[in-house]
């Protein structure tokens, strides 16, 4: 069965790619479930409401999870609330590349 932190690191291959920073260092994932039956639900959002490449980013997060052994579906649900924050970014690298302190 996969775990949270396998699709956790599969995630990491997935970058905004106005910023070049992957969404899990962004801070853009909220949540991952992983079922027993190996389908994968993830909360994530967005730096912005009216971001233009989050659609192509929704599918690369579900082909990053789906590429898990033992996924058999990988559902992204966008959600706004609690809105993004440059405070969530998970590296200092990250915040260094934006220039955010």
């Amino acid at each position: 069965m996969a775990t949270e932190e396998e699709v956790r690191e599969a995630l990491k291959t997935v970058e905004d790619p106005e910023i070049h920073i992957d969404v899990i260092n962004l801070g853009l994932i909220y949540g991952v479930k992983v079922s027993e039956a190996g389908d994968v639900e993830i909360k994530m959002t967005l730096t912005s409401p009216f971001c233009p490449v989050g659609p192509e980013m929704v599918a690369s997060a579900e082909e990053a999870a789906s590429s898990v052994p033992g996924v058999k579906s990988a559902k992204v649900e966008i959600v706004f609330a609690p809105p993004w924050d440059p405070v969530k970014m998970a590296s200092d690298e990250a915040k260094d590349k934006l220039g955010i302190w």
